[in-house]
């Protein structure tokens, strides 16, 4: 056979989508179960990274805070605990929606829920886990209820709180009902601790429902309920070899199960339609269905994300979530990955000063990008990725371990600006190179 060559061209991919046919529209199946994906920028493309914290040297609230303690404040006065959606937390920190990957429904995925109660921060449940997984358990990854449960035996104290995010095929399982009537979170309800979630989207895969690769038993259970195209590599030799082994779901939104030898289909869940008057009514019906609960709203890194962050905070949802093009997600075309959805940091300067409170995640784990996302408005962070490879590194305390050091970086962050709560935080905190504000 003869071996073209071209320099300076993606020779590579261009062979393996020969080999694999549409199977190299996406990720190596030979990394599914055993990586967490998302779209990593080329070195000095993120803005957010290249902006810069600006303290001052006048610092007036450094000066009401020495006024009330009585002496010098140090970085350890700075109060990180906030309200996150209704929901009170010990730090501007979440973990964000883990779906029905097995992954996220045992071993990494189940230590961060219980990691999670015990450093009282935000749980979502993502989209999917009961459609795919059962209300209870189906065998495989944890059903919805077993993650609620895994959660509240480790909740201690007033902080912390369970989201449960609703998709299309979600609401058609009436997903919301039965965790709403359910006795086991009677408490959360009394508390104001329980937030419905409607997912308009999110950042691997903006314009995309919900998306993961089945094996062939799993393509037959969940027929009729979901589109199955076989697009996912059963006819590739090479594509079947490198999965043999593989036995679990990626990390973040989406959702899937085990992988074999049969590999057969991909499974895609349905976007959702949605105008300025759909996405109203649905807020309205929220909260008229589920008064005790609190209402969220997801959205992806959109053109008109701002249009549409006020359009929910309008209708009187208590918190919007943007994910930034950078989110992970359980399986997503590389070229959504790479090339669909605006940066966090665009969707932050398109939605401006919110009214109310803003979630944001994108590639989030260290204290710098999080204090920056606060000071142009967010009220919280949320971990993804980061918290699946916390809990595969340190089942029992990796996730506290990785919070308990963002915690650290976030005061001294504070801090250094002057000011002792992530609230008092502003647009005038940060730098960006010209042009790029």
């Amino acid at each position: 056979m003869t071996r073209l060559t071209a320099p300076g061209f993606p020779a590579g991919p261009i062979r393996a989508r020969a080999r694999t046919g549409p199977a190299g529209a996406f990720p190596a199946l030979a990394e599914y179960g055993s990586a967490v994906f998302g779209a990593l920028p080329p070195d000095g493309d993120d803005v957010l990274d290249r902006a810069r914290l600006a303290p001052p040297i006048f610092t007036p609230q450094r000066l009401d805070k020495l006024i009330e303690l009585g002496r010098e404040p140090t970085y350890a006065d700075v109060d990180l605990t906030t309200v996150i959606g209704g929901i009170p937390a010990r730090s501007p920190v979440y973990v964000s929606a883990l779906g029905s990957t097995e992954v996220a429904g045992t071993g990494p995925g189940l230590s961060v829920i219980r990691q999670a109660a015990r450093l009282g921060v935000p749980l979502v449940i993502g989209e999917n886990v009961a459609s795919t997984s059962g209300y209870r358990d189906t065998g495989g990854a944890a059903g919805l209820l077993l993650r609620i449960k895994t959660y509240l035996a480790e909740l201690n104290g007033e902080h912390g709180g369970i989201v449960v995010q609703q998709s299309t095929e979600d609401a058609d399982s009436e997903v919301w009902n039965l965790v709403y009537s359910d006795p086991v979170v009677g408490e959360l309800l009394a508390s104001g601790r329980l937030a419905f979630e409607l997912k308009a989207g999110q950042g691997a895969k903006p314009g995309l429902g919900g998306m993961t690769v089945l094996d062939a038993a799993e393509a037959a259970r969940l027929a009729g309920r979901y589109l199955l195209d076989a697009v996912a590599g059963a006819e590739s030799a090479d594509a079947v070899d490198a999965v043999d082994a593989v036995d679990a779901g990626g990390g973040g939104g989406g959702g899937g199960g085990a992988v074999g030898r049969d590999v057969a289909s991909l499974r895609s869940g349905s976007p959702g339609t949605f105008t300025e008057e759909i996405l109203r009514r649905q807020v309205h019906l929220m909260r008229n269905n589920y008064p005790r609960a609190r209402v969220w709203v997801k959205l992806p890194p959109v053109r008109d994300v701002r249009a549409a962050a006020f359009t929910a905070w309008s209708a009187g949802a208590d918190s919007v979530t943007v994910d930034g093009g950078e989110g992970g997600t359980g399986w997503a075309p590389l070229s959504f990955l790479q090339h669909v959805g605006l940066p966090l940091a665009e969707c932050l300067r398109r939605i401006g000063p919110p009214p109310a409170c803003l979630l944001v995640s994108g590639r989030i784990w260290e204290g710098a990008r999080a204090v920056k996302c606060l000071a142009l408005g967010a009220t919280a962070v949320g971990l993804g990725r980061a918290a699946l490879l916390a809990a595969d590194e340190e089942p029992e305390h990796g996730l506290v371990n990785l919070v308990e050091c963002l915690a650290l970086e976030l005061r001294m962050l504070v801090s250094a600006l002057g000011k002792y709560a992530p609230g008092r935080l502003g647009a005038e905190d940060v730098w960006f190179p010209e042009g790029e504000s």
